[in-house]
């Protein structure tokens, strides 16, 4: 092959390269051409405003713990869906206290330290807030009880407060109510926990101012005998026995033995026991009669009525323990209130509690007090054929502490 022949193949095969790496890249680009596109705006996700919860959600007090938690449920998806607080949805945090001062601690700490909250609603048992409130008050968050009811608890700390009266306003009535029996000398079976305690010195202080006398046996909230305690109460010959205990389930405990021994003795019982109305149809023909005190609901309160009829829409059972459920319900919605005013801070939030007057819940009229308590009493009743009814005026409330 000559040399020019040569020179012709290479120039072939050159431009056949050449042509290759041209298509592979691509023509060079066209001016674009100028059109509108519509663009879209994904929705940025809020950030959800958390508040804390603590109550018993096991062990006796697990039915209040169920209750309680229930209604939070329904309140908070009532709130969200109506856009919650300034444009945040409300998250609950929960967390179980036990009805256990060392458990409602632990909970407090998780809930301030870990989970950053600044407002809890919380404790339920008395036991549960008395213990909590340091952890609370070193955190600057505010705790809302909606069924703490302790004496114990009244002007305790800024940074508490309560929307359910305090149990010096129940052992009033009951005291009150006792002596209009006639009765001289009670008997008291008291749990030894912080809510049956209060009751019992509201009681007796009361009850002695009257003339009266107590005599008190106590048991821990593990005993399961209670056979010696009742008959050396038996022995004394009390007018009455008042069953003081934290629960109906530790309640329902010492009533089955009083009917093993077959003493039938008249009886006060606190709003705990008769607050569980299946429990006192289930024991009527040995608490006919009993004298107790709550913090009475209002069917005519469109509210409470509202409640009452969602409550059972969503869980399919009657709303127990009516007179606490109110509470929680209307603590939630103070809550929303308070965070809109004053944002997630808890001192802001402590001072603006106190600023509450004449709010108007389910659970009626709601005016908070400087010492953090609730301007409200409770109304005596008594049971009739295993039915509760208001007892007559002139001994069923007290004067508001």
């Amino acid at each position: 092959m000559n040399t020019t022949a040569k020179a012709i193949i290479w120039v072939v095969v050159l431009g056949v390269v050449a042509w290759a790496g041209y298509a592979m890249l691509g023509a060079p680009a066209e001016a674009p051409v100028e059109e509108t596109v519509a663009t879209s705006t994904v929705p940025v996700a809020v950030e959800p405003l958390k508040i804390g919860f603590i109550a018993p959600l096991s062990g006796d007090g697990a039915s209040y713990g169920e209750m309680k938690r229930n209604v939070v449920m329904l309140a908070v998806e009532e709130i969200n869906a109506a856009g919650g607080v300034n444009g945040r949805p409300l998250e609950v945090i929960y967390e179980d206290g036990k009805c256990s001062g060392k458990d409602a601690t632990s909970a407090a700490q998780k809930l301030v330290n870990v989970d950053k909250v600044h407002f809890i609603l919380g404790g339920f048992c008395s036991g549960e807030s008395l213990a909590a409130i340091p952890v609370a008050e070193a955190g600057q968050v505010l705790m809302l009880s909606t069924g703490s009811s302790s004496p114990d608890l009244t002007g305790k700390s800024r940074f508490f407060v309560r929307d359910y009266p305090s149990d010096a306003t129940q052992g009033e009535v009951l005291a009150k109510a006792a002596a209009a029996k006639g009765w001289k000398k009670v008997a008291m079976i008291q749990e030894q926990l912080d809510y049956p305690l209060g009751i019992f010195k509201a009681f007796s202080a009361s009850f002695e101012a009257l003339g009266g006398t107590v005599v008190k046996e106590e048991f821990p909230t593990s005993a399961t005998d209670f056979r010696s305690m009742l008959t050396k109460l038996k022995a004394a010959k009390p007018d009455a026995l008042f069953l003081n205990a934290q629960t109906p389930a530790s309640g329902e405990r010492v009533i089955k033995q009083l009917v093993d021994l077959k003493w039938k003795p008249k009886m006060l019982v606190n709003e705990a026991f008769v607050g569980d109305r299946a429990t006192v149809e289930k024991y009527k023909d040995i608490l006919e009669g009993a004298l107790a005190a709550e913090f009475a609901v209002d069917p005519a309160n469109t509210k409470f009525a509202a409640l009452d009829q969602a409550y059972k829409a969503k869980f399919g059972v009657d709303m127990p323990f009516k007179s606490y459920g109110q509470t929680v319900y209307d603590g939630v919605y103070m809550a929303k209130e308070g965070l809109m005013a004053v944002g997630d801070d808890g001192a802001k939030l402590a001072d603006w509690f106190r600023t509450v007057k004449d709010w108007q819940g389910a659970s009626g009229s709601i005016t908070i007090k400087p010492d953090g308590d609730r301007e409200s009493g409770y109304s005596g009743e008594v049971v009739k054929g295993g039915k509760v009814e208001m007892m007559a005026a002139t001994t069923a409330t007290s004067t508001p502490q």
